[in-house]
C-alpha cells in the first residue's frame, strides 16, 4: 500500500506522492522478494475545504473524473506538483468557501506504473476500482500486457 498520505482527516496533499511511494518501495524490496510485490495504486482523490483545521476538517473522497469535472465547473486551473507527481487545483464553492483538490491523472499514474519495472515488481493492484478514471485503462494497456488474476 503506497497511498493515503493525503486522506480524509489529514492535511491536504497528494494521495500517493512519489517520494513517499518510493520510500515504501525502498523498504519493501529489502524485506519481501520483489516478484511477490504488487504496487498499491489509488484511483481517487480528495477535496478539502479550506482552511484546514486538524481534527476538524474532513475531505471528501472523489474520483479523478469527478475532480476534472469539478475543476471545469469552477474554471479552476489544474496544476501539477513535480515532486509529488500529482495534479491539484484550488476553487471556491458557491458558498464562498475555498477548497483544494488532489487527485490522480494519466501523468501521475504513468509515474507510479513505471515504478513497477524500475523496482522489478510483480505488478500493480488498484484501490477503489469503482471510481471512474478512463485514461488509466488506456495508459495501463499501452504499457503492459494486462492479465486478470482470479
Amino acid at each position: 500500500m503506497t497511498y493515503e498520505w493525503g486522506y480524509t482527516y489529514g492535511p491536504p496533499m497528494a494521495v500517493a506522492p512519489l517520494p513517499q511511494v518510493r520510500a515504501v518501495l525502498d523498504y519493501a524490496v529489502q524485506v519481501i522478494p520483489r516478484e511477490k510485490i504488487f504496487l498499491g495504486v489509488p484511483l481517487y482523490g480528495y477535496d478539502w475545504p479550506l482552511p484546514y483545521e486538524r481534527g476538524i476538517t474532513r475531505a471528501e473522497s472523489i474520483s479523478p473524473e469527478y475532480a476534472v469535472a469539478l475543476a471545469l465547473r469552477h474554471g479552476a486551473e489544474i496544476l501539477y506538483d513535480e515532486s509529488a507527481q500529482s495534479p491539484y487545483f484550488y476553487y471556491t464553492d458557491r458558498g464562498g468557501r475555498a477548497h483544494v483538490v488532489w487527485f490522480e491523472d494519466a501523468r501521475s499514474m504513468d509515474a507510479k506504473l513505471h515504478l513497477i519495472d524500475a523496482y522489478g515488481l510483480r505488478g500493480a493492484g488498484y484501490w477503489s476500482l469503482m471510481r471512474a478514471m478512463p485514461q488509466n485503462w488506456v495508459l495501463l494497456h499501452a504499457l503492459y500486457d494486462v492479465k486478470t488474476l482470479l
